[in-house]
C-alpha cells in the first residue's frame, strides 16, 4: 500500500509539471522589459515568447502579434521551441504508459510486464523534464549574460519573465516525479513474499516431533509378566 501511494503521489507530480510545462510553452513572457538606466518609461512594457512578442500599454491595451516567419527566427529560439514541444509530447506518452504501468489499475494485473511499463513512464517523464529543463536554462543564461552586457544598450536589455519561471518548477516537478516512478517501480515488492506465522510454524513442528519414550526404573516383577500373558517357561 505504502509504494502504490508514492506511485500515485509521483504520477500526479508528473501531471502538475507537464501542465506547467504547457503553459510555459504558451505564454509569451519568457523575455520581458527591463527598466533600468534611462529607460524609465513604463508606460509600455514589450513581452517576448517562443510564439509571440506583445505590448502591454498602461491604458490597458494588450496586442500581441505571433512570428510570422518560422526560418526568421533566432537559431536559439527555433531550438527552444522545438525542444518545449518535444516535452510536451514526451509527457503526454508518459502520462499514457504510467496509467497502464500503476499498481491501481486493472490492465495487465499480475503480469511482469507491469512493472516495465510502469518503469518505462518514469523513464519518459525523465527525458521530459530535462527537454524542458534545457530551453528554459538556456534562455535564462542569455538573458542574464545579456543584461550585464556593458556594450549592449538600456533599451535592448531584458528581464527573466515569469514563463522561464514556471518552466523551472514544472520541470523540477517532472524530474521528482519521475524519480518517484521508477522508485517504486524497481524496489522489490514485499507482498509477493510467502510469510509464515511463527506461532502455526511451531505448532506445526512441535505436532511433527515424537513422543518421549519413558522407561521405568523398576524391574517388572514375575507376577506382573504372568499378569500380561507370560510364563516363566518363556524366559528358560
Amino acid at each position: 500500500m505504502a509504494s502504490m501511494a508514492v506511485q500515485l503521489l509521483g504520477f500526479f507530480t508528473c501531471l502538475i509539471g507537464f501542465i506547467g510545462t504547457i503553459i510555459s510553452t504558451v505564454l509569451p513572457h519568457w523575455w520581458r522589459t527591463a527598466h533600468v538606466g534611462t529607460n524609465i518609461i513604463t508606460a509600455v512594457a514589450y513581452m517576448k515568447g517562443l510564439w509571440m512578442e506583445c505590448v502591454w500599454h498602461s491604458t490597458g491595451i494588450y496586442q500581441c502579434q505571433v512570428h510570422q516567419s518560422q526560418l526568421a527566427l533566432p537559431r536559439d529560439l527555433q531550438i527552444a521551441r522545438g525542444m518545449m514541444v518535444t516535452s510536451c509530447v514526451l509527457s503526454l506518452l508518459a502520462c499514457m504508459v504510467s496509467v497502464f504501468g500503476m499498481k491501481c489499475t486493472q490492465c495487465a494485473k499480475g503480469s511482469s510486464a507491469k512493472k516495465m511499463i510502469s518503469v518505462l513512464g518514469g523513464v519518459l517523464f525523465l527525458l521530459a523534464g530535462f527537454t524542458c529543463l534545457i530551453p528554459v536554462a538556456w534562455c535564462t543564461n542569455d538573458v542574464v549574460n545579456d543584461f550585464y552586457n556593458p556594450a549592449l544598450p538600456y533599451g535592448m536589455k531584458f528581464e527573466i519573465g515569469q514563463a522561464l519561471y514556471v518552466g523551472f518548477i514544472s520541470a523540477g516537478l517532472t524530474n521528482i516525479g519521475g524519480i518517484m516512478l521508477l522508485f517504486t517501480s524497481c524496489r522489490k515488492s514485499v507482498d509477493q513474499v510467502p510469510y509464515l506465522h511463527p506461532s502455526h510454524h511451531l505448532r506445526r513442528a512441535a505436532m511433527s516431533k515424537p513422543a518421549p519414550v519413558h522407561k521405568s526404573s523398576h524391574t517388572p516383577s514375575w507376577s506382573s509378566a504372568s499378569r500380561y500373558g507370560y510364563q516363566i517357561n518363556d524366559f528358560v
